[in-house]
């Protein structure tokens, strides 16, 4: 049987139109509009096409979208004076710095001094706290995505295990979390995990989020798993044009697994739509 593809497009897009009658209904009601701001440092190409991204879907929700583009060479303690002023601006519901930033510039610094009542992306200590203890305001925006995956396409996550191979802060780690919160028993692998294609097999749902292109093939997929694949690669591809492709290589992995993601048009869409969801909640956290 093949695998059901489990796109995001369609979910996205519903997603955003809830958002997009939020905010029209704050209009009827004479409020002012969530205000979001992005920070992007330097010109990495992959950053600028996401934050290319961001701006536009704000534009067309209804939501104020604002990038706040810096040199490259911006120093640390600029930044930092830039989020303050922001911090302090009471019309600014969300603030977001994209990552990944300039090696001179220390990210756990910079996330740090950012309200966390401002925090769209769930990456300051003290909500990442909230997230582990159960009671978050606002969720990261990729594996919030991932979760709403999980619920449209009936995906049961209690008493299921699950593996995530990647540990980064913004998918591997907070993702384990929210899936503990469902009841799944949750092993998370790394590049020191011992016998990494053993340990995959053991899942009910496998999710790669580990930045290299087609690594996780069919041999690593159990039969009938669900595999989530968080990747976004870029290759070479034919007349000189990339393309993208995930962690995972799908056609070995879809003849294993009961449920994948495609890249591109799984995880992806999500990312962008969980981001408006979370300023409304930011917006909402605020105003309560």
């Amino acid at each position: 049987m093949a695998a059901v593809l489990m796109a995001g497009k369609e979910l996205a897009e519903s997603i955003r139109a809830g958002v997009a009658e939020r905010v029209a209904k704050l209009a009827g009601e004479s409020k002012s509009p969530p205000h979001l701001i992005v920070i992007q440092v330097g010109d990495d190409p992959a950053s600028t096409v996401y934050v290319r991204n961001k701006v536009r879907t704000t534009e067309k929700l209804g939501i104020n979208g604002t990038l706040h583009k810096l040199p490259e060479d911006t120093a640390q303690a600029d930044l930092i004076a830039l989020l303050h002023s922001l911090n302090r601006d009471t019309g600014i519901v969300g603030v977001l710095v994209q990552l990944p930033l300039p090696k001179h510039i220390n990210a756990d610094a910079v996330i740090n001094e950012l309200d966390p009542a401002k925090d769209v992306d769930c990456l300051h200590p003290a909500n990442v706290g909230r997230l582990w203890l159960g009671n978050p305001f606002v969720k990261p925006c990729t594996p919030f995505g991932v979760m709403e995956i999980f619920s449209k396409y009936g995906i049961e996550l209690k008493g299921k295990r699950a593996v995530v191979i990647g540990r980064s802060n913004i998918v591997g780690k907070p993702l384990a979390a929210l899936m503990l919160a469902e009841h799944a028993t949750v092993t998370i692998c790394h590049s020191r995990t011992a016998d990494l294609p053993s340990v995959a097999r053991e899942a009910d749902i496998l999710v790669a989020a580990i930045g290299k292109p087609e690594f996780i093939t069919g041999d690593y997929i159990r039969e009938g798993a669900v595999v989530i694949d968080v990747g976004v690669n870029r290759l070479p591809g034919d007349g000189g044009k990339d393309r993208l492709v995930g962690d995972v290589d799908f056609a070995s992995a879809s003849e294993k697994a009961s449920a994948i993601t495609p890249v591109p048009g799984g995880v992806g869409p999500m990312t962008i739509a969980m981001l408006m969801h979370n300023t409304l909640a930011c917006y909402d956290y605020q105003h309560s």
